[in-house]
């Protein structure tokens, strides 16, 4: 049995498609009528990271899961699913973690949480595997309204290079971790894009798929945290700052081979992805 937490998210979504008729799956969610998945040993269940008892129901007969937390300010959440995981006998962990991890200048509120959920899975007894995405290319997807309205992205920097990294990448990496947990037990894995690309070459190449003039425009340190305190708390608002910031600096751009050694293949390109969600910027 493999059990996927945040089964309706970007990343636990398309691993719940990807194993599906593959074997027992249960997916566990705080809102199981958003799960639109449904077939043969596919079981929804209800559960939330803060109701340690739930938890452990839900992990009963669990094999393999994957864990996937997104609120920094709730530590709490890792803590209870590792001990859950532990009472439920569960043999191995896949956690989605960050590459900003492995970078010593990297101190941010969302890098140090999870830098100490590695070291809790690490020194729980369980076997783990870390999947360290950089960022997502979907996080484009918050730049749709403006697109289709103004014909404007914006951003800190449009030269800041980010090896950026389709979200299928991840999945088809996760599921690589959850069935053959053996091979990749103490594994971490750095998940990159083939190529380290610029949010001015993103919105050129948004321009050109959807025959539009699109601009980038560059805001300021200010001018990006009062757009992120409209949708974070200040904690994480300030974090996401910072590790723009990072990336202005020049520090996330590296490529790394580890989607080709795990896949088979090289990762998907931006163009690719954005082919694929062009309707979703207007397209």
């Amino acid at each position: 049995m493999i059990l996927l937490t945040g089964a309706t998210g970007t990343v636990g979504r398309l691993v719940a498609e990807r194993l599906s008729g593959a074997g027992p799956l249960r997916l566990l969610t705080r809102r199981p009528e958003r799960v639109t998945l449904a077939g043969p040993g596919i079981e929804v269940v209800r559960g939330d990271f803060d109701d340690p008892a739930g938890l452990r129901a839900a992990l009963v007969g669990v094999r393999s899961a994957l864990l996937v937390t997104a609120n920094p300010l709730a530590p709490a959440q890792d803590r209870n699913f590792v001990a859950a995981s532990r009472a439920a006998g569960v043999s191995h962990v896949v956690k989605l973690s960050a590459q900003a991890v492995t970078e010593p200048a990297a101190i941010d509120l969302i890098t140090d949480w999870q830098r100490e959920n590695e070291r809790l899975l690490r020194a729980s007894g369980l076997g783990w595997t870390f999947l360290r995405p950089r960022a997502f290319m979907s996080n484009t997807l918050g730049w749709a309204r403006s697109v289709q309205e103004e014909g404007v992205v914006r951003g800190l920097d449009g030269a800041s290079r980010n090896a950026n990294v389709d979200p299928r990448d991840i999945a088809d990496a996760a599921v690589q971790a959850l069935t053959n947990p053996e091979a990749h037990a103490g594994r971490a894995y750095a998940l990159t894009g083939p190529a380290g690309i610029t949010p001015a070459e993103q919105t050129e190449i948004l321009g050109h798929l959807l025959q539009r003039q699109l601009t980038f425009m560059e805001l300021t340190e200010a001018q990006l945290l009062r757009g992120l305190l409209a949708r974070h708390p200040e904690p994480v608002a300030l974090a996401l700052v910072e590790s723009a910031a990072r990336g202005r600096d020049g520090g996330k751009g590296q490529v790394e081979p580890d989607v080709q050694e795990l896949l088979g293949r090289p990762g998907r390109g931006y163009r690719e992805w954005a082919t694929e969600h062009l309707a979703e910027f207007g397209g």
